[in-house]
């Protein structure tokens, strides 16, 4: 079994974006700059807003995080998303998810300008990636897909089976790792909670990836001999062994699934680097189309 190292990857491509920007500086070109809006407390969002704020700074990029209570009006919202959209020096922008259960996420989403959405979950970026046309890739899919890329996981031909269909996360992996190119060229089996037999389905996996957040779903029996294993899950769970009270577990039971697969991301460590690294990818692009 090998570790697939989120941390280190996603390490290589804050080196490159570094070089990047140093090179932007020297011919006089403009830094990229990234906005982030953070609505409430949750500590999942907390954790990853302040790692996107600060891979822009080891990086060298600018930016800027907005906050607001859990109670923020809807329109207050709508209205702060109009402004960066207008901000000419802002490059891309992100509305970290959740939001609290007053605000439509999917009314937000809609509201951003889909040349700033770094997040790639406007529908225009989303139809562009069905039709493999150039837009903004998810940030979590695209960082998986470059994990299997950057470690040459052989993804054609091999069967991989998802579980969750979220639009965040499945759905969108579904299509890039179908899609023919490299990595790609999978056949994929997209599950979900009203999959019958999934078991059985798990374990004619090559590359197995659990996105669904339920902690240690992923055990042994269900996974093939020698598969790929790729955990999307952070759900924090109760740890009074630690200072803090808790730590992150993944969908996959790591302890029991590390005897039987050939590679298998960590958590913490694995998809969540990449994620980021995705999103700085995004951002210098977004930069780059403005022709600036």
């Amino acid at each position: 079994m090998q570790l697939l190292d989120g941390r280190e990857t996603a390490e290589q491509i804050r080196k490159e974006l570094a070089e990047a920007v140093q090179e932007r500086k020297k011919a006089g070109k403009k830094i990229p700059h990234l906005a982030a809006i953070l609505v409430g407390n949750d500590g999942g969002s907390l954790t990853y807003v302040g790692a996107k704020v600060k891979a822009c700074d080891q990086i060298g990029f600018e930016s800027t995080l907005i906050r607001y209570d859990d109670s923020v009006p809807e329109e207050i919202l709508l209205a702060k998303v109009k402004s960066l959209n207008e901000d000419k020096s802002i490059d891309g922008f992100i509305v970290q998810l959740p939001l609290p259960a007053h605000i439509d996420e999917l009314k937000i989403t809609q509201a951003i300008d889909p040349k700033k959405d770094v997040d790639g979950f406007h529908p225009v970026n989303l139809g562009n990636m069905v039709l493999n046309l150039p837009g903004f890739l998810p940030a979590t899919p695209a960082g998986i897909v470059e994990l299997l890329k950057r470690n040459n996981i052989v993804t054609e031909g091999k069967k991989c089976v998802i579980i969750g269909r979220s639009n965040i996360v499945g759905t969108p992996l579904s299509i890039m790792l179908g899609r023919n190119s490299n990595p790609g060229n999978c056949t994929v089996t997209l599950a979900h909670s009203r999959t019958q037999n999934l078991k059985e389905i798990c374990q004619t996996a090559d590359i197995l990836i659990a996105a669904i957040g339920q902690p240690d779903f992923v055990t042994a029996d269900m996974v093939k001999e020698g598969a790929v294993i790729i955990d999307v899950g952070t759900t924090r769970v109760e740890d009074k062994s630690r200072a803090r009270g808790w730590r992150l577990k993944g969908d996959v039971n790591f302890d029991e699934v590390a005897q039987k697969c050939s590679f298998i991301t960590p958590v913490p460590g694995g998809v969540g680097p990449m994620t980021i690294a995705s999103l700085m990818i995004n951002t210098l692009k977004a930069m780059e189309l403005k022709g600036k």
